[in-house]
């Protein structure tokens, strides 16, 4: 259901609702930020989070002078209607200390950033890449690494100590980010089914 703007408490906090963002793919926390309803308007217009600025007392799009934008893929509000919660996709880092999110020791999932690498490293290419390289070979040289690193993985559980089996499970499971990419799926995808099945 879309977000509409009149649904909103925007008396509480005298025209501004604070709007928490998240980082779409880690769900990390990546900034505080406050919204005014022309605000609201803007991000959902523009597809680009804009917020208003306190101190310049104006609308301000974040990256507008460095470029570090955050697209949006949605908005919520809470039970109170009273603060927005905003997934986005950030075009560099958030904070202006050159950081990727305002909240140094923000957690987030690094399995889904490792994803995103993953993804960047297929559209782009680099020379020198071992994922390059993987994605070049094809998708059979791909689905045979993680069946040997499968079958290693078996193996450690079986047969060796717990570092063992925690370091074949991390390259069974970087391998298998790279097939499912190459067949251009990723770990969205894998998490959406896993939730669709657990709701069932």
């Amino acid at each position: 259901m879309p977000l509409e703007p009149d649904q909103l408490d925007w008396n509480k906090g005298d025209g501004l609702l604070p709007a928490i963002v998240q980082d779409a793919a880690t769900l990390r926390v990546l900034m505080l930020g406050y919204m005014n309803r022309a605000a609201l308007v803007e991000t959902l217009a523009s597809g680009k989070v804009t917020f208003y600025s306190r101190s310049k007392q104006r609308l301000w799009t974040k990256g507008e002078s460095s470029g570090h934008v955050l697209e949006l893929r949605s908005i919520e509000t809470d039970c109170d209607n009273d603060t927005l919660l905003i997934h986005a996709v950030p075009h560099g880092p958030t904070c202006h200390l050159q950081r990727a999110s305002c909240f140094a020791d923000a957690p987030g999932s690094f399995l889904a950033e490792l994803d995103a690498l993953v993804a960047r490293r297929e559209r782009e290419r680099p020379a020198g890449s071992y994922t390059t390289r993987l994605f070049e070979e094809g998708v059979r040289r791909i689905a045979q690494k993680v069946g040997e690193e499968g079958v290693e993985t078996a193996l450690a559980a079986v047969a060796q100590d717990e570092a063992a089996l925690l370091g074949e499970s991390a390259d069974l499971l970087y391998h298998l980010l790279v097939l499912l990419r190459s067949r251009g799926l990723g770990l969205a995808e894998v998490e959406a089914l896993l939730a669709a099945r657990h709701a069932g």
